[in-house]
């Protein structure tokens, strides 16, 4: 049995237990780099992104393997029908999806990205998880430099995960802190009832799609662990729960580096969910698609320039400067 290398504690111990009953044989498919295949001296993992961005870029990417012309079916297996509802995923609309994605909208990520209301992320993420595409292919194929590198972030925190499997349920670096028991909050903000639009317009998509921005996911992270000081553990539940790219690495990497525990050389970092709104929603047209009974003109305000970040002791802020 051939399979695509996994990194979690579940996805290794699932491996052996098949390995108990077959020959598996494990190639690489869920990253463009494979976990171990670059590593600091000394060290068994890459733990800052820069550093490891500058080796994954010059480390040699495995060659794309072509298609197989037909596949052939084991002697003894049965084929049946496949449900209807069987025409709308798979691999068959995840390639198409790759290919509008690669004459749309990759030439323009980098500069809309971060918008809200622009909705201009490749949802790529998605069939990523799935295993519906190659992430070496759309690495490979895309034209933006600022897509690979979020495919690096991708990689980075699936070798921060291999070679460190119990970060899935405890922090990395660990902080003396003591998070707050406040289950009414932590409901307000998984209703997306917060009193923040920003904050619950990103969990109203997530509850409605499945899916969330990425600025916004950041947003809402900080607000819970930094705002509300409730365990980012409690977060990383909830969108495991509802992400349909919900990757474990990502998922779990991601979180703690929102929290202060994990990657993130400035721990202290704050999103202010107010001043992310104006700088990523300037119109208000994001907070107004999921949270529709807000009047016009939510928090725009005009002539506004943007915040600027700054420092108080070892806490990064943002400030206004109107």
């Amino acid at each position: 049995m051939f399979v695509a290398e996994d990194v979690s504690a579940y996805a290794l111990e699932r491996e052996r237990l098949l390995g108990e009953q077959v020959d598996v044989r494990s190639l690489p498919g869920i990253t463009v780099v494979p976990p171990g295949m670059v590593t600091p001296s000394g060290r068994d993992c890459y733990r800052v992104f820069t550093p490891y961005h500058r080796a994954w870029t010059a480390a040699p990417w495995r060659a794309l393997e072509e298609r197989p012309p037909r596949l052939a079916l084991a002697d003894g297996v049965e084929t049946g029908d496949l449900p209807a509802t069987a025409s709308a995923g798979g691999e068959t609309a995840a390639r198409a999806q790759l290919e509008r994605w690669l004459t749309g909208g990759d030439a323009r990520y980098a500069d809309i990205r971060d918008d809200l209301a622009a909705d201009a992320t490749s949802k790529l993420s998605i069939p990523l998880h799935l295993g519906l595409i190659s992430p070496l292919e759309v690495a490979t194929r895309s034209t933006s430099r600022e897509l690979v590198r979020q495919l690096a972030w991708r990689d980075f925190f699936a070798q921060l995960l291999a070679a460190n499997t119990w970060s899935a349920a405890r922090d990395l670096n660990p902080r003396t802190r003591d998070w707050s028991d406040d289950p009414n909050g932590l409901a307000a903000w998984k209703e997306g009832l917060t009193g923040y639009p920003v904050v619950d317009a990103g969990m109203r998509e997530l509850a409605a799609t499945g899916f969330m921005h990425n600025r916004a996911r950041m947003i809402v992270a900080s607000f819970l662990s930094k705002d509300l000081n409730v365990d980012w553990r409690e977060g990383a539940r909830h969108f495991a729960r509802l992400l349909l790219d919900g990757d474990v690495a990502s998922n779990m990497g991601n979180w703690q580096w929102a929290a202060g525990t994990g990657v993130d050389s400035r721990p202290g970092r704050i999103f202010n969910p107010t001043l992310q709104a104006q700088r990523y929603d300037r119109s208000g047209d994001y907070v107004r698609r999921w949270i529709p009974e807000l009047r016009p003109a939510v928090h725009a305000r005009s002539g506004c320039p943007l915040p600027v970040a700054r420092v108080r002791g070892d806490v990064a802020v943002e400030e206004e400067t109107c």
